[in-house]
């Protein structure tokens, strides 16, 4: 990984560590959550994650302006997701906005950090 994405993960990862819960987008009908084309890999889908409400929430215009910021802890995470992620081969978009040169980074590197960090007390 580039220094400036390790710099990008590790800001995410301070972030999560405290709340232990990440945000990603969610239809307010559906319950879909956003995945989209990587900007970075031809025939290759991502899920856009955030650190925080705030950061999510300003993505909620135009083609996504029916999706609110949705919080998923990180226990749920780990339990619930995973799978489904590896299975459709997904790939997540860290602090994603959109641009050239965001983190895009493979589930297993980003679970394994969510593991470093995880609280077992919660």
């Amino acid at each position: 990984m580039m220094p400036d994405n390790q710099q990008v993960l590790a800001a995410f990862l301070a972030e999560v560590k405290p709340t232990q819960q990440l945000w990603a987008l969610q239809d307010k009908e559906s319950e879909d959550w956003v995945v989209l084309d990587s900007l970075r890999y031809e025939e290759t889908e991502v899920m856009p994650l955030w650190s925080n409400q705030a950061l999510a929430a300003k993505h909620c215009t135009e083609e996504w302006a029916e999706y609110i910021a949705a919080p998923i802890s990180l226990a749920d995470w780990l339990e619930f997701w995973v799978e489904d992620l590896l299975a459709d081969n997904i790939i997540l978009g860290i602090n994603w906005e959109g641009q050239a040169d965001d983190l895009e980074i493979g589930l297993p590197e980003l679970t394994e950090s969510f593991v470093d960090i995880e609280d077992l007390k919660s």
